[in-house]
């Protein structure tokens, strides 16, 4: 047989493995549908199956693990084709942790089907339990046998609203049963009972595929079919740009920058480094620069460190983010915990810090400012007297255009702005 999808029927998996045979019989299925190859999607995610991706002659998307399902339905109803096919290779391991993927594909009866390797375990890793097992059978992380019984993946699936919802023993030729799946307008799916040989056999010797379907009380066969028409994506009306609606900046400010400027504000959640990044910013701008900013903090966000990387420049800026800074501003203990990789790259440069920390060592060629900031300013208000503070001793552009957007912002009724107006600028 000429191989038109998958380039060849040498197996790129462990000897004995079902994965091959759903490989070898996916060909067959697919040449009966008679598409072109290049009107054919593989999705695969992490797992054994995802290794068929480097021979196939199809369109293929590797995602993340679990995330098959909803790549290959964001695919489909991208394409809203029905002569395009969108299918689906996913472990027991992936349709587990993608189960609400799944089971909404079926809901919405995504154009899309999805062929289920179930060898009961997570084979790439070692032969773990997945969702998937049944009752009894052994693993590696359960030698004695799984102790509660597995999801009914194909029930569920039919459940949910699936057009063609399948389950068969990976046995033989089962190409004309996924004939029958593929050409379904809707949601499909063909789920394949099948053993590891590499550790399904091996932990549970003596025992075949068909001993735990049966143990398991879930039946070999085509659930029940609805017939119903395949979820479509409703066109939506192009919004006008977001662009629109904002008003420009006008220049109010000099600037004396010739060249690119980092700057990276360090303190605590909570204490306003993002805001008077943002802040920092809008004066920028007003000045005449260009400029970008990176934030970066916890998933608490209440808590631990917040970081700010800005980059200032005459000219376009075509990245963000910044590796070596030439001023670094920390203002506090958090924001120096979690600005020690970076502040030791610095071998040049200005590093602002509150007069409250410890000393930190730096390279020779970093100029080391100490200011009250938290004294004279508050905790919260530290980090807005620091960057004053900079403007004031490097002359970037005027303190004036920082202080004035301040004033003018949500918190400019709240802000002690006489700190910033009366702060001593450090000799040089």
């Amino acid at each position: 047989m000429e191989h038109k999808y998958i380039s060849t029927d040498v197996s790129i998996f462990c000897k004995g493995c079902g994965h091959q045979l759903i490989a070898n019989n996916t060909e067959k299925a697919l040449q009966k549908l008679g598409l072109k190859p290049k009107d054919v999607i593989f999705v695969t995610d992490i797992g054994c199956h995802g290794i068929l991706d480097k021979i196939s002659e199809v369109h293929t998307f590797h995602g993340l693990h679990g995330r098959s399902g909803a790549l290959a339905a964001g695919a489909a109803m991208g394409i809203n084709n029905p002569k395009k096919k969108v299918i689906v290779f996913i472990g027991d391991g992936g349709a587990t942790i993608g189960l609400q993927h799944l089971v909404d594909a079926a809901v919405r009866n995504v154009n899309m089907t999805v062929i289920i390797h179930n060898n009961f375990l997570y084979g790439m890793t070692g032969g773990q339990t997945s969702g998937l097992t049944p009752h009894g059978f052994k693993t590696e992380t359960n030698p004695d046998g799984k102790q509660y019984q597995n999801y009914d993946l194909s029930s569920m699936l039919s459940n949910a609203g699936g057009s063609h919802v399948r389950r068969l023993v990976g046995m033989g030729d089962f190409s004309e049963e996924l004939y029958q799946a593929f050409k379904v307008q809707g949601f499909s799916s063909v789920e394949v009972m099948e053993l590891c040989p590499s550790y399904g056999v091996k932990f549970n010797t003596g025992k075949k595929v068909t001993d735990f379907i049966e143990s398991a009380g879930m039946e070999v066969k085509l659930f029940p079919e609805k017939i119903r028409s395949p979820y479509t994506q409703n066109e939506r009306n192009i919004a006008s740009s977001l662009f629109n609606d904002c008003k420009a900046i006008p220049v109010k400010y000099k600037n004396s920058l010739k060249k690119p400027l980092k700057i990276v504000l360090s303190g605590s959640a909570g204490e306003g480094a993002q805001l008077a990044a943002e802040l920092f910013a809008e004066a920028a701008v007003a000045s005449g620069l260009n400029i970008t900013k990176k934030g970066s903090y916890p998933v608490t966000v209440g808590v631990g460190f917040s970081t700010a990387e800005l980059i200032l420049s005459p000219k376009d800026i075509q990245y963000t983010g910044i590796v070596t800074p030439d001023i670094f501003i920390i203002t506090s203990n958090d924001g120096l915990n979690h600005a020690k990789a970076k502040l030791s790259k610095m071998k040049k440069g200005i590093l602002f810090i509150d007069s409250s920390l410890n000393p930190v060592a730096v390279d020779p060629g970093v100029e080391v400012i100490q200011y009250k900031f938290r004294e004279l300013a508050t905790p919260r208000s530290a980090i807005f007297l620091a960057l004053d503070v900079l403007l004031k001793y490097v002359r970037v552009f005027p303190a004036e255009a920082f202080e004035n957007v301040i004033q003018n912002s949500k918190i400019g009724a709240k802000f002690n702005m006489e700190v910033l107006k009366k702060a001593e600028v450090p000799k040089k």
